[in-house]
């Protein structure tokens, strides 16, 4: 494929709005594509703690559209205003979007087979308890977008109720934000989608549904009105997929039955680093990635479910809220007491003690006199209890709402003496820091595996033979070296010569041609591109990053780039998507300070950095400023005490710190350098 001047891939371009097309199934086909609308997001997707991923909507229609022999064509939409116009004009196909199903809308446009059933509700902060009916609005500013079906249910209600305030709230502001803007008090009321009040409740514990102003709505997909071939083959397609069928909150049922008639698999986790996490606006995890690998095997969907503490699984699963649990858990005789039924092993892992990289400790005879910090209630703690019959060492406990990971970040810097973490953790950790090592482990390997209830033998069966087929295969292999072996810092040093060569890389033109293009100081961007690749056009990161940039795939193609291991593609691309990050913080925000705030986003994805921002605030520090402020409470957000109630969840902190960090000080270098 060709690159125009700018970068943007031409052919990229072409599909998604090259062409006008307003006709049926059988002239989609003349085309051999189907041009999906969708809003635009980038990296702006949750982490789901309580329902089926945000991309499973897109992955299902890319499913319909290869059954029906067509490429499915991404067309992403900047407002959601404007998908039915676009619908309508011939520039997609279908609406892929949760949008409710109305009369006006019915109109213009017709719907498929409902994809989900939803109530409008009322939703207040916690504290406030007065209102709970219709009447209790009266006085009361409701915030909603023009564009949400909200606003013409709350129009009708103000002919009874004149009273009722409505606030306009800006188009690209999603419905998750303003509740979250609710709870901190910057809104008063909002309605809402009960789906994404429960997602969210699931770490706000701040908000309450006052009560349902609309029940039984329902959520659809949509085509433009002749297409009837279209609409038929969806129908029969999203029937089949049985998404809005209805089903209860606890169920036990076994592999047959999910199959036939539920559809899902719904899966009891944490939200942690070796299990299942946001990075960058992708979900990922190592077991994320196997339970999506084990479902798609059996055409079910998943619903990753996080319980509040760990101590939940289990009950959890026992409760039927949950069909499997997956979260890295030891295979033990009391866990098995408790009523449940594990699956063959698929990983082992050793206790390891864990020290600062000079530590001399090398044998268990090494560890007298010397403390051990570990939390109470871990199985480190009942391994160190037996050791310490032999062996004169201090166990000290740990607070039990920090993690393992802090507490090795407090031994590397020396705030903790040693500490006990499980081999794969460690190795997890080993990938982006240098500062600890292992010397030991304190027992035998043990074995993990899922866990799910007595009563479901097939389900436990598929899984036993899930494992045996892909335990220490290929896929399995590579995901594990992704996850727990992969380098996620270049540790790798080039010498500056700037000044002798007149040069900061061999790209300068193209980086000065993008910066300017974006407003952007070339060598800050050159600065990044250095911290991305060490200036290797054909750099790969863990995380399925590409790039001098190191832009991952989709968020790429999002931008209209394909091929970004070209160096001025992967260039304009990374440019593009730090500005697109710039705009997404306040233009009160000083233009220095949202710099830092787009870079760290750049490397850990916006969400974290929204959450930083918000904890920042709530403990007293400056939410508009990154050094000493924002990059703190980014540190925090590696915490449990702090990510369990964080929109985005679990980060490692310290990574977009350093890399922040690391690219200032480059970048004053740079500035530095003579005649540049």
């Amino acid at each position: 494929m060709g690159c125009s001047e700018n970068g943007v891939d031409s052919a990229v371009r072409e599909n998604a709005v090259g062409y006008v097309e307003t006709g049926d199934l059988a002239e989609l086909k003349t085309h051999q594509q189907l041009r999906l609308l969708i809003p635009q997001r980038l990296e702006l997707g949750d982490l789901p703690r309580a329902g089926s991923p945000p991309n499973e909507m897109q992955a299902l229609a890319q499913t319909f559209a290869k059954e029906v022999g067509l490429t499915p064509v991404p067309v992403y939409v900047d407002a959601r205003q404007d998908l039915i116009p676009f619908l309508l004009e011939g520039k997609g196909d279908v609406i892929v979007a949760n949008l409710t199903v109305t009369a006006e809308r019915q109109k213009r446009i017709r719907f498929t087979s409902p994809v989900a059933v939803v109530h409008e509700q009322v939703v207040t902060r916690a504290s406030d308890e007065k209102l709970n009916e219709v009447a209790g609005l009266t006085g009361r500013r409701v915030a909603v977008r023009r564009s949400a079906s909200y606003w013409k249910t709350l129009e009708d209600l103000r002919k009874k109720y004149p009273k009722i305030e409505l606030e306009t709230v800006p188009e690209e502001v999603d419905t998750e934000t303003i509740l979250n803007r609710v709870a901190d008090g910057q809104y008063d009321v909002t309605v809402a989608d009960s789906n994404l009040v429960e997602a969210v409740q699931t770490y706000r514990t701040d908000l309450r549904v006052a009560f349902d102003l609309r029940r039984n709505r329902l959520i659809a997909w949509a085509v433009r009105p002749n297409a009837r071939q279209l609409r038929t083959a969806l129908d029969r397609f999203l029937s089949n997929a049985a998404l809005a069928a209805p089903r209860p909150a606890v169920y036990h049922e076994d592999l047959p039955v999910l199959k036939s008639k539920r559809k899902v698999l719904r899966v009891l986790t944490r939200n942690s680093p070796a299990t299942y996490f946001i990075w960058r606006g992708q979900l990922m995890g190592f077991e994320y990635d196997l339970v999506q690998d084990f479902a798609k095997q059996h055409d079910l969907r998943i619903e990753m479910i996080v319980p509040p503490n760990w101590g939940d699984l289990i009950p959890w699963l026992k409760q039927g809220k949950g069909d499997v649990i997956a979260a890295s858990m030891t295979i033990l005789p009391e866990r098995q007491e408790q009523g449940v039924a594990f699956s063959r092993p698929y990983n082992y892992v050793s206790e390891m003690l864990v020290a600062r990289k000079k530590d001399t400790v090398a044998s268990t005879d090494d560890l007298t006199a010397r403390t051990i910090v570990v939390s109470p209630s871990s199985s480190y703690w009942q391994t160190l209890t037996h050791l310490r019959k032999r062996v004169a060492f201090v166990l000290q406990p740990a607070p039990e709402s920090m993690a393992t990971s802090e507490i090795i970040a407090k031994v590397a810097a020396g705030e903790y003496d040693l500490t006990v973490a499980d081999s794969n953790l460690v190795d997890l950790e080993l990938t982006w820091r240098n500062d600890i090592k292992a010397p030991f482990a304190l027992g035998e390997p043990v074995a993990i595996g899922w866990a799910v209830a007595r009563h479901v033998p097939k389900l436990l069966e598929a899984i036993d033979t899930y494992f045996e087929k892909t335990y220490r295969g290929t896929f399995y292999n590579l995901t594990y070296q992704k996850y727990f072996k992969d380098t996620r810092t270049v540790r790798g040093h080039v010498k500056f010569r700037a000044a002798e060569t007149g040069q900061l890389s061999p790209y300068d033109d193209a980086v000065r041609r993008f910066a300017k293009r974006y407003g952007f100081d070339w060598r800050l961007i050159t600065a990044q591109m250095y911290q991305e690749s060490r200036f290797n056009p054909n750099a790969r990161s863990w995380a399925g990053a590409r790039g001098l940039m190191q832009v991952m795939p989709r968020t790429a193609h999002e931008l209209g780039f394909a091929n970004i291991s070209d160096p001025a593609t992967g260039i304009h691309a990374g440019v593009k998507y730090l500005s697109w990050l710039r705009d997404q913080f306040e233009t009160k925000v000083p233009d220095t300070e949202r710099n830092w705030f787009s870079l760290a986003a750049y490397n850990a994805g916006w969400g974290h950095v929204w959450d930083a921002r918000e904890l920042a605030a709530q403990i007293g520090l400056d939410r508009d400023r990154w050094f000493d402020h924002v990059e703190r409470a980014m540190l925090m957000l590696s915490n449990p005490k702090y990510y369990r109630g964080a929109r985005y969840g679990y980060v490692q902190g310290s990574q977009p710190v350093d890399y922040v960090h690391d690219i200032r000080t480059r970048y004053e270098a740079y500035t530095r350098a003579a005649g540049l």
